[in-house]
């Protein structure tokens, strides 16, 4: 099976809009590399993050809310796919966020690639009052939203009464475009309940780590799939890579100097994949090897020149196919 692509749209969670001052074109900008990446033609998605507040820390610059943003490059574009890597369940009633996707869906013509987790940026959520949940407790009201969403997008009327959601019948129509429902992908790596829920109602998954933690990761997965009578190989394994491709004969440490802001080139090397298209590619194949066949791929600066969304289409995604 050829392994498939996706790009991250900067959409300001990583401060990557902040050198635009007016936020029509911080907005436009984020568009521009959408379209980028589709007209490559390299690229099966395009994806963009569920937060409110930018990292490392907060600060007081532009993040687009990502189901507004989905649903505005729903009509941008015309033939990728689009994804969120993940809506946080804490932020939106999951009923309420099954009908939203069920609507995105339409408005792109089953283009929707639904990812959702438990959250875990406490500052976000203290900051919109949904308060911060111990993890046991954030992690039994992720269970139960993957259990509703799926029935909101398979049941005519659909009743679930649980210890955080209950709903009673409620019309969710229409449901979407793809069928039996949008495809529905889950992140996050914890063995007992996020890769069990994976098997249990999931199209695909994101585990984010180096290969031998992803192979032990996909190999708890396959056990859970066994458990419950589940096709391991049916399910879509990604992972999320941050990189910097370089030009041939371009040193490293020059190159990424704008990138890195204030960062060491050691330490910014050590959270992205810095080299040629070859070398990023060798970098890439061990997890390909530990059983990924889906890379999300963030680079730096393209809201300003979009250029490295080309050149990766054109050089590094035709080494996996």
């Amino acid at each position: 099976m050829a392994v498939r692509f996706g790009v991250f749209l900067p959409q300001g969670w990583r401060m990557d809009l902040v050198e635009i001052k007016d936020p029509v074109e911080q907005y436009e900008a984020m568009t521009r590399v959408a379209q980028v990446a589709e007209e490559s033609g390299g690229y099966d998605s395009i994806w963009v993050y569920d937060h409110f507040h930018t990292v490392p820390e907060p600060t007081m610059n532009t993040v687009f809310e990502c189901w507004t943003i989905s649903a505005g490059l729903a009509r941008d574009t015309e033939r990728v796919k689009i994804g969120q890597m993940v809506t946080c369940n804490g932020y939106r009633n999951p009923a309420l966020l099954a009908k939203i996707a069920s609507t995105v869906d339409v408005m792109s013509n089953g283009r929707l690639l639904f990812g959702l987790g438990a959250g875990w940026y406490e500052h976000e959520w203290r900051a919109y009052g949904y308060g911060f949940p111990e993890v046991p407790v954030r992690m039994r009201m992720f269970r139960a939203a993957c259990e509703l969403v799926h029935r909101m997008w398979t049941e005519d009327e659909p009743v679930f009464e649980g210890e955080f959601y209950t709903i009673d019948r409620p019309i969710n129509e229409p449901r979407g475009v793809q069928k039996p429902h949008p495809s529905f992908w889950i992140g996050g790596g914890g063995e007992k309940v996020t890769l069990r829920q994976v098997a249990r109602w999931a199209d695909a998954c994101n585990i984010i780590g180096n290969a031998d933690k992803l192979r032990h990761k996909f190999d708890v997965l396959r056990g859970h799939c066994d458990d419950l009578g589940r096709d391991y190989e049916e399910i879509i394994r990604s992972t999320s890579v941050s990189v910097y491709l370089l030009e041939e004969g371009e040193d490293p440490e020059s190159a990424t100097a704008l990138a890195r802001g204030g960062m060491s080139y050691d330490e910014y090397s050590n959270r992205f994949v810095v080299g040629t298209a070859d070398e990023i590619s060798a970098r890439l194949q061990p997890m390909v090897e530990a059983g990924v066949n889906y890379f999300q791929v963030y680079m730096s600066r393209v809201a300003y020149d979009p250029t490295p969304v080309e050149r990766f289409a054109k050089e590094v995604i035709p080494n996996f196919a």
